[in-house]
C-alpha cells in the first residue's frame, strides 16, 4: 500500500526512533541526549522528543543524576520473547538446568521491571505435572518469592517506595494484603537470606527464592517452584543451599555481560 501524505511522516518518524534505540544498544552504560543526537544527526530537540517517547514505553530508561539514557527492559523483554522462540536463552541456561536437575521441579529467573517482576528465563522440572513460568510476562511482587527477594535486597530508597506503595491485590486466602505485615515478612527475607510463597499468587503453587548479586547490588532472583501437593515449605527449604550455590554462579556469568 503506497504511502498517504500522513503515514510517510509517521514512519519517518518510527524510524528515527529505532535509529536512536539501535544506538542505545551501542551505549551499555548510558548516553547523553547531546550524544546521541550527534551520532544520529538529529536535531536535539528532535532527539529529546523521541527519546521521552522510547522512555514513556519502556523502551528506554532515563537516569535524571547523570542525564544518561539506557535501553530498557522492554527491549529485554522482547529479547527474551525471541530467545525462547527461537531455542537459545543465553549463558544462564545450563545453571538453571543443573538447579532443576537437582530438585526436579520448575526454576524461574526473574528481574525488577518498576513495580512488577519480569521472568527472564524459565527450565520447567521432569515431573508430569508442573509449574510453568513465561519469559517476557510480568508478574506482582508482593505475593511472589523472586519479588519479595527483589524488594528485600533493593537499595534502601527503592525497598522503602515498593513497600508504601505497592497494590497489595489478594489472589489467594495467603495472600498478605497488611502493609504492616508486609513489612515484617519483607524484614524476615532479608534477615534469613531468602523468601518463600505459600500459595500466595496462585492456590497449588509454592515456591522458595534467593538474591543473585553483581558488584553487591541485587541483579535478579532465582527460585525453584513446586505443586504444594508435592512439596511443603520445609522440603523447599531444603534447596536454599543448591540455589544459593546457582546463585553465586549465575553472578559471575551476569558480571561477564
Amino acid at each position: 500500500m503506497p504511502d498517504t501524505p500522513a503515514s510517510a511522516p509517521n514512519r519517518d518518524m518510527v524510524g528515527k526512533a529505532l535509529s536512536l534505540l539501535t544506538l542505545l544498544g551501542d551505549h551499555p552504560h548510558g548516553a547523553v541526549a547531546s550524544a546521541l543526537a550527534r551520532e544520529s544527526g538529529f536535531p536535539l530537540s528532535t532527539a529529546h522528543r523521541l527519546l521521552g517517547t522510547l522512555v514513556r514505553e519502556g523502551y528506554a530508561k532515563f537516569n535524571p543524576t547523570t542525564r544518561q539514557y539506557t535501553v530498557g527492559l522492554r527491549i529485554f523483554q522482547l529479547a527474551q520473547t525471541v530467545a525462547v522462540a527461537y531455542g537459545f536463552a543465553g549463558m544462564t541456561r545450563p545453571i538453571l538446568e543443573g538447579i532443576s536437575a537437582a530438585t526436579h521441579e520448575a526454576t524461574l529467573l526473574a528481574v525488577l521491571d518498576g513495580d512488577r517482576q519480569l521472568y527472564v528465563h524459565t527450565v520447567q522440572g521432569p515431573q508430569q505435572v508442573r509449574v510453568v513460568g513465561e519469559p517476557g510476562t510480568h508478574g506482582p511482587l508482593h505475593c511472589a518469592a523472586v519479588g519479595k527477594v527483589l524488594i528485600a535486597f533493593s537499595h534502601d530508597d527503592v525497598r522503602e517506595h515498593l513497600i508504601d506503595t505497592l497494590a497489595l491485590d489478594q489472589f489467594t486466602a495467603n495472600t498478605i494484603t497488611d502493609r504492616d505485615a508486609f513489612r515484617t515478612e519483607i524484614d524476615a527475607v532479608r534477615t534469613r537470606g531468602y523468601a518463600v510463597a505459600d500459595e500466595e499468587h496462585e492456590a497449588g503453587i509454592r515456591a522458595i527464592s534467593v538474591p543473585i548479586f553483581v558488584n553487591q547490588k541485587v541483579v535478579a532472583a532465582v527460585a525453584t517452584a513446586a505443586p504444594a501437593f508435592r512439596a511443603s515449605i520445609d522440603q523447599l527449604v531444603q534447596h536454599v543451599p543448591q540455589l544459593e550455590e546457582a546463585a553465586r554462579s549465575l553472578s559471575t556469568v551476569m558480571a561477564l555481560r
